[in-house]
Formats: C-alpha cells, structure tokens, sequence
C-alpha cells in the first residue's frame, strides 16, 4: 500500500498531477483544492495517497493533508457514493466546508459539487453526521460580486456556466479577479486559467 508521494511535479493537469518519484512518473487523480495548493511543475511535494485496486486498474487519488485524504476515505463508506463523486465533493469543499454543511444539514450546498444531486447530498448528511465531529467546521464563504460591473461579471458567469462549471465556481474565479478594465472576453480567459 502507498501512504504518500514524496518528488518532483512534472504536470497539473484540471483533475490529476504527475509526480515522478526516484525516475517513475505517479499518474495520481486529484480535487481542485488539492491541486490548487501544490507548487507549480518542477518543484517537489508530497502527497498523501489513497489507492483504489480494481481487476482491470490500479488508481492513485492524491491529497495535500491527511484531513482531507481521510474525508475522501469517509465519503467512500457511503452507499452510492464512489471515487469521482468523492473526489468532486472535496473540490468544491474543504474538509472543515463539508463538515459545517453537514452539521447543518445543509444537502443544497452539497448539492453544488458536480454529479451530487438531491438524494446523494441527504445521504451524505445522514451518514456523515456523527464522522466528521473531528473535523473543525468552517462557514462557506459566498464569493461577492464588485459593484457596478455586475452585467461584465454577470455575462462572463453565464458563459462560464455554459462551459460546464457550476455557478459558485463561476462566481468564485470571477469575484476574485478585478474586471474594471477589462471585456468580458478577458474575464473568461482569466477565470479559465485560473480554475484549470
């Protein structure tokens, strides 16, 4: 079983990173968050591991801190929920954001994580109530949109929505760029390079 990664960044991709350790390039998959706190590519980092073993494959799913390998451990317990939705969850959440959603009940917030609807959010809930009291909750933060350049930001999240992204990703890469000075055309190719 591997516990952890420790070498060089070759690639980030959106969903995975490519860490070569003593000449052999790891293909392991990802969340934004995680990725989003690696250094860029060249640099060394460890990543703590969570392998998958199926008949036909052999997965690497990677994580930044122990907290959030175990939450992706946790929602794996859960009935209906496999890999890839774990690992979408944990990109629109931090462990401490799904904790605080969970204690609150709140399944319409889970439900922004791409491929969770209705039911997966409420099992979720129910099945996590009691396993992330550990886990420190911290309040969601709503990204803002600047005032006076709300139909820029506005056009530019419809767009980004049309990509493919949920909306809170939309509004989040929008709300933390200044669009002032800039089309909406640039805030798209901003917000683009900023969540790849």
């Amino acid at each position: 079983m591997i516990y952890s990664l420790n070498g060089k960044i070759t690639e980030k991709l959106s969903d995975r990173a490519v860490i070569e350790c003593a000449g052999v390039g790891f293909e392991v998959q990802m969340t934004r968050n995680g990725l989003s706190q690696l250094p860029a590519e060249g640099n060394n980092a460890i990543v703590y591991i969570h392998m998958i073993v199926r008949e036909d494959s052999v997965e690497l799913f990677g994580f930044c801190s122990n907290e959030e390998k175990d939450s992706f451990k946790t929602l794996l317990g859960i009935s209906g929920i496999g890999p890839k939705a774990a690992a979408a969850v944990l990109s629109e959440f931090t462990p401490g954001e799904l904790a605080s959603a969970v204690a609150t009940g709140d399944t319409a917030m889970i439900t922004r994580a791409q491929g969770i609807g209705p039911k997966a959010a409420q099992r979720i809930v129910l099945e996590l109530k009691d396993k992330l009291k550990n886990i420190p909750a911290v309040t969601v933060k709503q990204p803002s949109l600047q005032p006076g350049n709300a139909a820029k930001t506005i056009e530019a999240i419809d767009a980004l929505m049309a990509l493919g992204y949920t909306q809170y990703e939309a509004k989040r890469a929008v709300s933390s760029m200044n669009v002032s000075d800039i089309s909406v055309e640039e805030i798209i190719k901003k917000a683009l390079k900023e969540m790849m």
